[in-house]
């Protein structure tokens, strides 16, 4: 689903709105509307195809109930709803449908609730006053607002060498394990696995955008990313192959330009080719993260890529990480090695785990969520304790990829400690 709806902006719009499709329900519905002070006239006829007419003329309410009972495609026709509904809404939905898979799609999608028929009144009372609390409670965003945004870009010096892998942990323990608002911005618009190791369907968010970068804003954004959780969300693609990318990578641009207002983090996953198509999306970057491994081939385009990156984007801060590290004696280039070779330090090492690699592709899970105890995890943990560190302005890294001490003044995170709390399981909202 691409259509997620956010609950983070109401306006002065009608409070509720019922869209039903039988009398039965409509009958269930009035009386729970009349206690919560709810006009019951508000509760219509047609369904999911009237809602959507309706709402295509007319202000979406804060609270939205629509009847998918005589829907085809439920999916597809909350994605229609989506394009007229104005955000801020929340959306309960309900049903006939008996299918957990139907129900985890439609949540993902951004819709509040999906109750099943038929619908009794304590069933209806309890979804409303959960969206009304939604509505009413702080806003956590922007309480956070103050703190600077970090944008960072993870580049794979060989194809192969875990790139996506790394930029998707990483993003997921930003959001979970740092409680930033994070957008994952996938660019292999043809291969792209960002949507994938999430186990989430991709949508047509970031096609779209290329087909129409005129249209590309915060409310484009807001509905064309898809939800991972409460704070990550996902940008992806799976172009047909026999459809060549045409862009100037304006569209790119752009879509960083809104995931930079509309998120604290975010973190770009940057194919070498587009690099080197487009290397303007550079201009904004603060830190560019290197995957490499222990290779001949590797090392030669880790100096190559160290070499561009130094000409054509100075103000960018480099990290180097070595990426699914063997034991030494099956290395093809000794670590001590490499970095003479690159001229510069490894900042991070990944040591390879075959077995927590598979164990998350089958769950369709990052690898730090799935492996918490995995020496793989530690180091990743350390690399997105020092790039939230860099976007705190609590310490930066040098072209050398050394740590600076924090400035006179500046926190430390507000003592933030990844390492203490990977021990901890991610809260569940």
């Amino acid at each position: 689903m691409n259509a997620p709806f956010n609950p983070a902006r109401v306006g002065t719009r009608d409070p509720f709105a019922a869209y039903v499709c039988d009398e039965t329900t409509a009958e269930t519905l009035r009386p729970i509307a009349v206690e919560m002070g709810w006009p019951p006239e508000k509760v219509n006829k047609g369904g999911l195809r009237n809602a959507v007419q309706s709402l295509s003329v007319s202000a979406s309410p804060q609270i939205l109930f629509v009847d998918l009972s005589e829907s085809g495609d439920p999916l597809n026709d909350i994605n229609a709803l989506a394009e007229v509904c104005e955000p801020g809404t929340v959306v309960i939905a309900a049903g006939q449908v008996n299918d957990v898979r139907l129900y985890r799609d439609l949540v993902v999608s951004g819709i509040q609730d999906y109750l099943l028929k038929p619908l009794s009144p304590d069933m209806l009372r309890d979804a409303f006053t959960h969206a009304q609390a939604m509505l009413n409670a702080p806003k956590t965003v922007e309480a956070s607002t103050e703190r600077p945004h970090i944008s960072t870009c993870f580049i794979g010096a060989r194809g192969g060498v875990g790139a996506s892998s790394v930029a998707t942990s990483i993003a997921w323990m930003m959001s979970e394990k740092g409680a930033r608002t994070t957008a994952l911005l996938d660019l292999d618009v043809h291969f792209g696995t960002g949507a994938l190791a999430l186990d989430l369907e991709p949508g047509r968010g970031l096609t779209d955008a290329i087909d129409n970068p005129s249209r590309i804003d915060g409310l484009f954004i807001e509905r064309a990313m898809v939800k991972a959780s409460e704070r990550l969300s996902v940008l992806s693609a799976e172009a047909p192959i026999s459809v060549p990318v045409m862009t100037d990578g304006t569209a790119f641009y752009q879509l960083q330009e809104e995931m930079r207002a509309a998120f604290e983090c975010t973190i770009v996953d940057l194919p070498r080719g587009m690099l080197v198509q487009h290397p303007h999306l550079m201009t904004d970057i603060q830190v560019a993260v290197i995957v490499t491994e222990l290779t001949l081939a590797a090392a030669r385009d880790t100096i190559r890529l160290l070499s561009w990156l130094k000409s054509n984007a100075p103000q960018t801060q480099v990290v180097v990480v070595a990426n699914k590290l063997q034991v030494a004696a099956q290395l093809e280039i000794s670590r001590k090695d490499f970095e003479g070779s690159i001229e510069r330090k490894i900042d991070f090492a990944i040591p390879f785990d075959q077995k927590l690699a598979a164990q998350a592709a089958k769950l369709g899970k990052p690898m730090a969520e799935v492996g918490k105890n995995s020496k793989t995890v530690q180091p990743l943990a350390d690399l997105a304790t020092k790039l939230m560190a860099v976007g705190d302005s609590a310490e930066s890294i040098d072209s050398a990829g050394k740590a600076k001490p924090a400035a006179k003044g500046t926190s430390l995170i507000g003592k933030f400690d990844l390492k203490a709390m990977l021990s901890k399981p991610a809260k569940k909202k």
